[in-house]
């Protein structure tokens, strides 16, 4: 079978490697699978078009509204994936919730990244509860061996001994709703006490204008950096050196970064929303924190508590064993596709 997948690609996101691992599975079992940027497309009827150019049986999308809305009313069966901002700030929107509603009266199927979203999207989409699964990411993290520490130090402009540091890392696209700054402030208080902790924010450059917010903010604060995006096996062997991964983030569907960070044995420190504390279970799997004072309050403990590290982060990386393996998710798409299969609609 033939399938376009719509998502939005900014590289390096959350989304964008969810898409790529789904096409994968996709891939797998059988069908080709073009994936393509849902922000590439105006209109409907552009969509359209290239169904019919591609010679397309069935459509997947990644993200109720922004891919979803284009899929209807093309005479193709298709599936939609909850994203994260979809169902925590569109759905707030009565014009996008109105059109999300419809797009999941013509969907096969819905997947869901964990409980919460599913009852989430029940409450707000009664007419679709039968048709919502739960499918938890599935994680597999590939850390660059030959990737030097001290190279990727002096690129931060962090003139320290390594040994001595504690680096603790924030992986985000440049969007608000990532809400980088959130930290910056109390985190520069306590650099400029221990001038050997350091926060380094990585991520692409996703809203120009908020970026240079948040370049113009890093630029006069000591104790934080900010690097631009990075290839994912690069990434992941920053992750696998630094002190902790954090997470600041407003609004989340599931967050990889704090899963891949659990999978490479790093602790997390996640702000208290409901996306970030359905994974993470605080002081077993990780630390939530409601405000910036709690962060680098936990962050100390952290640092002075070598025992409860330890237990953060053998429970993370069993937790990930447990519930985010990458071939249950593969058996999952192989088996959601085949809704999808021999059914095209007049």
């Amino acid at each position: 079978m033939r399938l376009l997948f719509l998502a939005v690609l900014r590289r390096h996101t959350g989304n964008a490697i969810t898409a790529q691992r789904v096409r994968d599975h996709l891939e797998a079992a059988g069908h080709v699978c073009i994936l393509k940027n849902a922000l590439d497309f105006e209109s409907p009827s552009e969509i359209s078009n290239f169904i019919k150019a591609e010679s397309l049986e069935a459509a997947m999308a990644l993200h109720l509204y922004r891919g979803g809305r284009l899929l209807p009313g093309h005479g193709i069966p298709f599936g939609i994936i909850f994203g994260g901002t979809d169902l925590n700030e569109d759905v707030k929107q009565g014009e996008k919730n109105k059109v999300m509603g419809k797009v999941l009266e013509e969907a096969r199927f819905a997947v869901a990244f964990t409980e919460s979203m599913k009852e989430t999207a029940q409450r707000q989409w009664p007419h679709a509860k039968d048709k919502i699964y739960v499918q938890s990411q599935g994680i597999a993290t590939v850390p660059n061996t030959t990737f030097n520490w001290n190279t990727f130090l002096q690129r931060s402009e962090i003139n320290q001994s390594a040994d001595n540091l504690h680096v603790f890392l924030l992986i985000c696209g440049l969007r608000q709703v990532k809400d980088p700054l959130y930290l910056v402030d109390a985190f520069s208080e306590w650099h400029q006490e221990e001038p050997s902790v350091y926060m380094v924010i990585v991520g692409p450059e996703v809203d120009p204008v908020f970026t240079r917010e948040v370049k113009a903010k890093v630029k006069r604060t000591p104790g934080v950096r900010l690097i631009g995006e990075m290839a994912r096996e690069d990434l992941h062997a920053v992750v696998k050196n630094c002190f902790a991964v954090v997470n600041s983030s407003v609004s989340e569907g599931m967050s990889a970064a704090i899963l891949e960070a659990m999978d490479l044995e790093v602790p997390v420190l996640a702000r208290n929303i409901p996306g970030n504390a359905a994974v993470v279970k605080h002081e077993v799997t990780g630390l939530l924190f409601s405000d910036p004072q709690e962060f680098v309050r936990l962050a100390k403990r952290l640092g002075g508590d070598p025992a409860l590290e330890k237990q953060i982060v053998a429970n993370g990386r069993e937790y990930v064993r447990m519930y985010h393996s990458w071939q249950v998710e593969r058996n999952t798409y192989g088996q959601l596709v085949r809704m999808l299969e021999g059914s095209s609609e007049d």
